[in-house]
């Protein structure tokens, strides 16, 4: 059944994906509506979906992949699990969105607060970027500085603060830094290189009376995945409270997935804001800013800090979500997802040995990310040495053997709690194969 079911024979006729992307390149830039999901540097249209359950996606030629995407990190659970599903044809019962508070936003808060004891109070918004711009705002006007430090590699989302050495579909296409922001927006962004003391210290000692904040991915996701140095997120909170300065995790990606209080909860440190999305929609489109209730404060209508959003606590996606996050809390979710995540590591092990391949695996949980080059990955540059000849070889293998991974090479992967041993197993034997082919 596995063997039938990964089996994707190419054909001389044009698959009804390429017809679709070639439809969609006639009326959407690029044929995509997210830069990442074009496949443009891997000689291939991408592939249309039609549906997703568990651990799979169909696409609309009948091909079923077992995906390490899961919707880049909501699909927890899987795809259309039952209890998300349930939930959100119960919420769009009673209404679509109604412009006025509903009580489902009060259990949303009031859930993430109990989960996560540095978020005190919780504002709702539609997208992670949302939350990182919003988030970003409101350190500005907390603090009356102008300047914030940020990350090489570090994805915030693509407001115009942020976009400055990002991470993400702008490193895929090979384009750090995007066209149409301001030099002047820039010019109040310091990208430094991640776990960097030095250059922090030295940041701080030149304009840290003009720094409001850190903004960082605890551990980053989108420049691939890897992790900080002991002791480098407790460096980060001593220096900015040191200067006066904020420290904003942005946990879009590691919320509710690295632990129940993502980074945060499993070392143990107290940023001043949090920024959320992704697990805490169930699928749907969702974010989230919170931290201090002195902060949180100085957000309209209390303070002077302007935010808002006409679908913001939208009642459907409160509903999925925590729908998702109960039953993350009911079961025995983050031992599985470390036990499939172990199962996955050691099998790479073992093949990067047998296979004589000098690779890189870093993982913490059920995020990983696999580096086609020799010594360790621990920032943006190192991550760069990375041969993206020898992923686009790796992707198109497994995705031919019905294994979808990241269709970047500065991704990181996801597994869910839908995942199989037997899909674990299948993905080793596929991994094996790509990589033997080199």
């Amino acid at each position: 059944m596995l063997e039938q079911a990964r089996s994707l024979p190419y054909t001389s006729r044009m698959s009804l994906s390429q017809e679709l992307f070639q439809r969609a390149c006639q009326c959407i830039p690029g044929g995509v509506n997210s830069p990442v999901r074009a496949f443009r540097r891997l000689d291939r249209a991408p592939f249309f979906v039609t549906s997703a359950k568990g651990a799979h996606l169909k696409d609309v030629d009948g091909n079923d992949y077992i995906d390490y995407v899961g919707t880049w990190g909501p699909a927890i659970l899987g795809h259309a699990p039952n209890c998300v599903i349930e939930a959100v044809c119960e919420a769009a019962t009673h209404g679509l969105s109604f412009g006025t508070p509903t009580s489902v936003e009060v259990d949303m808060a009031e859930m993430v607060c109990d989960w996560i004891p540095s978020v005190e109070k919780l504002r709702m918004c539609n997208s992670g970027t949302e939350a990182t711009m919003s988030a970003i705002r409101l350190a500005r006007g907390y603090t009356g500085r102008d300047m914030i430090i940020k990350f090489d590699g570090c994805y915030h989302g693509h407001s115009d603060s942020l976009l400055v050495a990002a991470g993400s579909g702008a490193l895929t296409h090979g384009e750090p830094d995007s066209a149409g922001v301001p030099a002047d927006f820039a010019r109040l962004t310091l990208s430094l290189p991640y776990n960097n003391r030095e250059a922090l210290e030295a940041a701080f000692a030149r304009v840290g009376s003009r720094i409001a904040a850190i903004i960082v991915e605890p551990y980053p996701g989108n420049a691939g995945f890897y992790l900080p140095y002991d002791g480098y997120l407790e460096f980060l909170r001593e220096i900015t409270a040191r200067h006066g300065a904020l420290l904003i995790f942005d946990e879009v990606m590691t919320g509710f997935r690295i632990s129940p209080a993502g980074v945060q909860g499993k070392l143990n440190i107290s940023p001043d804001l949090t920024c959320l999305g992704k697990i805490i929609g169930g699928g749907l489109p969702v974010g989230a800013f919170g931290g201090r209730a002195d902060i949180m404060d100085c957000l309209s209508p209390l303070g002077p800090v302007y935010q808002a959003g006409t679908l913001s606590g939208n009642p459907v996606a409160m509903a999925a979500g925590l729908a998702q996050l109960r039953e993350l809390k009911a079961s025995n979710a983050y031992e599985r997802l470390e036990n499939l995540g172990a199962r996955l590591e050691e099998g790479v092990a073992r093949i990067l040995r047998d296979t004589g391949k000098d690779f890189c695996f870093k993982r913490a949980g059920s995020m990983y990310s696999l580096f086609f080059c020799p010594g360790d990955v621990y920032d943006l540059n190192s991550a760069m040495k990375s041969d993206f000849n020898i992923f686009r070889h790796y992707f198109l293998s497994m995705l031919e053997q019905g294994v979808y991974v990241a269709p970047s090479a500065y991704e990181s992967g996801f597994i869910s709690t839908a995942h199989t041993e037997a899909d674990i197993d299948w993905t080793l034997q596929s991994m094996e194969r790509a990589l033997r082919s080199l």
